[in-house]
């Protein structure tokens, strides 16, 4: 690695963590709010929170709102429904499972996101960097540990979010070479905001939830509901973590390769376990903790070795 490189390099990983921080953030406030509200109001008042911080704060400061015009509607709209399918999937798998077992699950999107860099974006991965992201890995089978409860049909909604958010960063990392991390995040925070208004008109009043409907049926399809003020810090919370995440991880991924990027977001691992303890009673086990600890080493050799040398 050059020297001109190492700070870009150090500059995406940094990125990549803080988006990390962000996205927990919103997870932990969206897991909270999924008993009481539908899932398309709590991604409507959301992205309405998000835009107004990327519009009044974050686009004047990033080279006005010319940088919102565009050449490729297109693949921001195909990069839109890659977020917004990882987003929904991942989301209705937290209303019935503990933010720990599908963030776990979820963080299979590494290893896609490295192969379809080297399929669609022809970039070339290392084997320390495949050393680092099967590391990582092998954390996150320890914390499923399959036969246990994490292998539900609900758990397959973390795998299908994960291929859906791979597609998102190939995405991301293909438009990037154009375009300004803070116009994709924008653009983002308008998709979930068409797709959660449509959503919202079709299913809003909460006709079609079944009598049966379990957790995550229940948070897809219940009806509107006026959000009361002890809710409105974690609809804040979702609303300047998704901003933050956006805006961060989008430009992590214009500054460098997918699979470079990929395996630092694992960082998201321990804060879900803190926010599982913290916040939803949810205490890990001794394994859960020795997969924390993979998942935590495989960052920081990766880190560790890209400050050093090529991967």
């Amino acid at each position: 690695m050059t020297a001109t490189a190492l700070p870009v390099a150090l500059l995406g990983g940094l990125c990549a963590v803080g988006a990390s921080l962000g996205f927990s953030l919103n997870d932990m406030a969206i897991k909270f709010l999924s008993g009481a509200y539908p899932l398309h109001q709590v991604v409507l008042i959301r992205s309405v929170i998000a835009l107004a911080i990327m519009l009044a704060v974050v686009i004047p400061f990033s080279g006005g709102y010319g940088i919102l015009r565009t050449r490729m509607p297109g693949k921001h709209v195909l990069r839109g429904c890659f977020i917004v399918m990882a987003n929904m999937t991942y989301f209705i798998a937290l209303a019935a499972m503990p933010i720990a077992d599908a963030t776990a699950i979820f963080f299979v999107s590494p290893l896609v996101i490295a192969l379809f860099s080297i399929v669609f974006l022809g970039e070339t991965v290392g084997p320390r960097r495949w050393t680092a992201i099967g590391l990582g890995l092998s954390g996150v089978v320890v914390m499923i540990r399959p036969g246990t409860d994490a292998f539900t049909p609900i758990a397959l909604l973390p795998l299908l979010a994960a291929t859906a958010y791979a597609g998102l960063h190939t995405m991301t990392r293909h438009i990037g070479l154009r375009e300004t991390a803070a116009t994709m995040a924008t653009y983002s925070q308008f998709t979930f905001l068409g797709f959660s208004i449509v959503f919202g008109l079709i299913a809003g009043r909460g006709d079609f939830l079944p009598a049966d409907a379990g957790p995550s049926m229940d948070f897809l399809l219940r009806g509107w509901i006026w959000p009361q003020w002890r809710d409105v810090p974690f609809f804040c919370l979702a609303g300047i973590g998704t901003a933050l995440g956006g805006l961060l991880i989008a430009q992590a991924y214009r500054l460098c390769e997918a699979a470079l990027v990929a395996p630092l977001e694992y960082v998201a691992m321990p804060m879900a376990i803190v926010w599982g303890v913290a916040v939803f009673g949810e205490w890990p086990d001794l394994v859960s903790w020795i997969g924390i600890t993979l998942i935590l080493g495989a960052g920081i050799y990766l880190i560790w070795r890209e400050t050093r040398n090529t991967g």
